[in-house]
């Protein structure tokens, strides 16, 4: 199969070949009384042998399913993509200095539009070419660390870009943004909370929920929002920058232990959970919505803390729950597990026994709720006290997630357990709160 014809084969394959079109050509449809013009898109893999995928000028992808007697015609061939890079801005004096470090998805990247494909905007020209605004707001330098689907991030690249946002303050920037794939992002702005203690700069996690060759986009306005961020927000924290609504109005700036995907594909996906937003971004303008946050020093000193142990689990407690599983995770020398239990934060009376195996040889048994608003309170029923007794630490309104990025964080710092218990209940990036407010949302 030729890269001519990427992905295509088939009857597809057959009627692309006919009319000696291949990816990238403008090419026309004729089929049922329609007429689709757009340019020949590459095809995934495993796609079936009847589907032609075009570009409309809207920037829209659509899948037309060709048969005997659909018309194809190439319009013109395709054009050898170019991309000149705009010569950098000319330097403004009192601009900020801030680095954009990219780990992966789409937000800092251009689109290929003879191929589909998104590349990295590898220079600081580049970002400038495809966000020139960003020229107004901040000197910004643009570092790849990772090329990654943030489904493939783990607690080693957790520690490389702690090191790499510590490598950049050292050199005295006013600000880091991590360009990040938004699916995992939350768990890595919960780790990055843990390991960059005693911040100087602000750090914001940003990524965009459709990619820059669609009309309906966020990538732009999450980037501005978060350099916008790093430059004039008043506080010094990891926190994650995304749409605060369906509209390009605002970006809300969520703590980063405080923070979940909520939705699958919706602009306004992130939301901070038992608590509201620190803050929020409208234009050039950043509105604290806390007084209670760390205020940006640029004299303070970082504390790095990068190391996480991944013999962790996070478990969800459903009916049925096979108890052996609990068991498995000792027997393969998990050093924690993270229950996310029902309600107050219960499980069934049937996995007792392997809970009370596993306290017993020393691992860390930590309960949090699998309701999003709301905290653990485990004296209100029995099975709550009974947990307790066996040793199961209740977290308070730590997040699921948060709590198993914790607890692989604190057995990073020490193998006491003791310490480690107590580091873990230890409130250290505003990941607990003493009370949860019923109109947190």
């Amino acid at each position: 199969m030729s890269e001519g014809l990427s992905g295509y084969r088939g009857y597809a394959r057959k009627v692309l070949e006919d009319a000696k079109a291949e990816i990238g050509d403008l090419i026309r449809i004729v089929k049922e009384g329609f007429t689709y013009e757009g340019i020949l898109m590459p095809r995934s893999e495993y796609g079936d042998e009847w589907h032609i995928v075009v570009k409309l000028s809207s920037g829209y992808n659509i899948g037309v399913r060709v048969t005997p007697e659909t018309k194809l015609y190439r319009i013109r061939p395709a054009e050898k993509p170019t991309f000149k890079r705009p010569p950098p801005p000319m330097g403004r004096p009192g601009l900020s200095r801030v680095v954009v470090v990219s780990t992966g998805g789409t937000i800092a990247s251009r689109v290929d539009y003879r191929t589909g494909g998104v590349h990295p905007a590898l220079t600081a020209e580049d970002l400038y070419s495809v966000f020139p605004e960003l020229s107004e707001i901040a000197l910004v330098e643009a570092d790849i660390l990772y090329s990654l689907y943030s489904e493939n991030i783990t607690p080693k690249h957790w520690s490389g870009m702690a090191r790499r946002v510590a490598e950049h303050i050292g050199r005295g920037v006013e600000g880091v943004i991590i360009a990040h794939g938004t699916d995992t992002m939350g768990y890595t702005a919960a780790a990055l909370s843990f390991a960059l203690q005693n911040l100087p700069v602000p750090v914001i996690l940003v990524g965009s929920q459709r990619s820059s060759d669609r009309p309906s986009s966020d990538a732009a306005l999450n980037l501005l929002g978060a350099v916008t961020a790093a430059v004039k927000a008043p506080f010094a924290e990891v926190v994650l920058a995304m749409h605060e609504g369906t509209s390009d109005t605002s970006i809300a700036l969520h703590r980063g232990t405080k923070v979940r995907k909520c939705h699958t594909s919706a602009r306004w996906a992130f939301r901070s959970v038992n608590t509201k937003p620190i803050a929020r971004v409208e234009g050039d303008r950043v509105t604290m919505l806390t007084s209670e946050y760390r205020v940006r020093d640029a004299e303070r000193k970082l504390m790095l803390k990068d190391r996480f142990d991944d013999r962790v689990a996070l478990v969800k407690f459903y009916p049925a729950f096979n108890p052996a599983i609990i068991d498995w995770y000792v027997d393969e020398g998990y050093r924690g597990i993270i229950l996310e239990g029902t309600g107050l934060g219960h499980v069934g009376e049937y996995l007792f026994n392997p809970i009370r195996r596993a306290v017993k040889e020393g691992v860390i048994v930590g309960m949090t709720s699998q309701c999003i608003w709301g905290r653990v309170n485990m004296n209100v029923y029995c099975t709550g006290r009974d947990l307790q007794a066996l040793g199961v630490i209740p977290l308070g309104d730590m997040l699921p997630e948060t709590a198993l990025v914790k607890l692989m964080w604190v057995l990073g710092q020490t193998k006491d357990l003791e310490e480690a218990k107590k580091l873990l209940l230890t409130n250290i990036a505003y990941e607990i709160t003493p009370r949860t407010r019923y109109d947190a949302e």
